[in-house]
């Protein structure tokens, strides 16, 4: 008899215990216990194995143990009701509410855009850190000690050692492909990057860029144009305008800068393109040779292009966007527009 009364408690312990957020799961719980195969009774039909001195006892016992359960029934059943509305009862079968369909941040579906279409050209995609050297984000680009752009101006040095900064551009990562391989070699460099800039509409102290290098035999800057030309197309469309203007960068020789017709106004004149119709989309040129040398690459045997985009700006001009500050404010109204966009 003793086994019983464990038997019992345990049974207590597990029905005190249990719960039941639907009416499934209600109905399982009277299936379990009081149905007519369930615990219940099978724990009374133990009573014709109890002494007859004390059946007394136990069919108080077991009276009350029924009773436990059946109130703990009504108990569950009274607040899987309450879990309903006090007009009509839920529809337990319908589907769950949806939850919201995420997406990737405008910045993120760009830049995927702009690897995917120079992977087709053959370009593999480099990466490296955000925390650079001098030389390689500075020395190694033939940028001289009282170049500009070291000024602390531009710059984010790190305190604890001057020596190292936060990149000023993705070209640090083209130094050190040159650094481990031999050419040919034909990579894009996806990255953000860092400048003392203050923040605007048209400015940020980060943004993003991708830049390429491309060093073989016998490359000329017809290649370097007409891979930006084959980008351009693929990204904008065929219908934009494009033209090259020539410009200054220390690692190439000679350079260019690349515009194309102002897709916000079409050509018309708007703050963005300052009026001019056109707009400034990356800066582009053939590896300047000291460049080369700097990483044992012989000159007289190879020439190379290099070229770097901000993605900030691809995205403004593909987007309409007007304000870059707009990319890191979290602001759910504007990343909720690019729902479904891939």
């Amino acid at each position: 008899m003793e086994q019983l009364l464990q038997q019992i408690a345990l049974y207590r312990s597990e029905i005190a215990a249990a719960e039941a957020g639907t009416p499934e799961a209600v109905e399982e719980f009277r299936i379990k216990w009081l149905g007519t195969k369930g615990l219940v009774k099978a724990v009374m039909a133990e009573m014709k194995t109890v002494p007859a001195d004390r059946k007394k006892e136990f069919g108080q016992i077991l009276n009350d143990f029924k009773l436990f359960v059946e109130e703990k029934y009504e108990a569950l059943k009274q607040n899987n009701s309450r879990l309903q509305t006090p007009d009509s009862r839920l529809d337990w079968s319908l589907p769950g509410t949806p939850i919201p369909v995420g997406t990737r941040h405008p910045l993120n579906i760009v830049r995927n855009q702009i690897v995917s279409i120079f992977k087709r050209l053959g370009f593999a995609v480099a990466e490296g850190p955000e925390i650079e050297d001098d030389w390689h984000n500075f020395g190694a680009m033939n940028l001289p000690e009282d170049h500009t752009a070291r000024d602390m101006q531009d710059t984010f040095y790190i305190h604890q050692n001057p020596a190292w900064l936060l990149r000023t551009h993705t070209s640090s990562v083209q130094a050190r492909v040159m650094e481990t391989q031999k050419p040919p070699i034909r990579v894009i460099c996806p990255g953000r990057v860092y400048r003392n800039e203050t923040i605007s509409a048209r400015a940020h102290c980060f943004f993003h860029q991708v830049e390429g290098l491309y060093i073989d035999e016998n490359v000329s800057f017809a290649d370097l144009k007409q891979t930006l030309y084959f980008f351009v197309q693929e990204m904008f469309g065929k219908d934009v305008k494009v033209r090259f203007r020539p410009s200054y960068f220390p690692f190439t020789e000679p350079s260019a800068e690349m515009d194309i017709s102002c897709l916000i106004c079409g050509g018309s004149g708007c703050n963005i393109c300052k009026h001019t119709g056109w707009v400034e989309i990356l800066g582009s040129g053939m590896v300047h040779p000291k460049v080369l040398e700097n990483f044992g690459i012989d000159p007289n045997k190879y020439t190379g292009f290099a070229f770097g985009m901000g993605v900030e700006r691809i995205t403004q001009l593909k987007y309409q966007v007007n304000d870059l500050r707009l990319y890191s404010q979290n602001d759910i109204r504007f990343l909720k527009q690019f729902t479904g966009v891939v």
